[in-house]
């Protein structure tokens, strides 16, 4: 399941700096309603699998609140991922 959260995890932050480059004329606004849809579903999937992997994981609040904090802020996703993948491989590591 972790696999899939962070994957998740960097399409919902990549789908939000979509959002932004609308506002920075990026992006045409054209786009707006099915870049707007597809960050929202990223985003309810995001909160859904944080809360999965994280009761999976017996993470505490002061884990999966900062992990909820970072959907909110832009590229916040980029340490995200990197915590991601250190949890990810001490369990590769605990398993071999």
């Amino acid at each position: 399941m972790l696999k899939y959260f962070r994957a998740v995890s960097i399409l919902e932050g990549l789908s939000f700096l979509a959002i932004l480059s609308v506002t920075l004329g990026l992006v045409s606004r054209d786009y707006v309603f099915q870049l707007g849809m597809l960050h929202g579903v990223l985003f309810m999937l995001y909160l859904f699998l944080s809360l999965v992997v994280s009761n999976a994981q017996r993470w505490s609040l002061k884990i999966w609140l900062p992990l909820f904090i970072a959907s909110l802020v832009p590229f916040a996703f980029i340490p995200v991922e990197l915590f991601l993948n250190r949890i990810s491989g001490q369990q590769k590591a605990a398993v071999a």
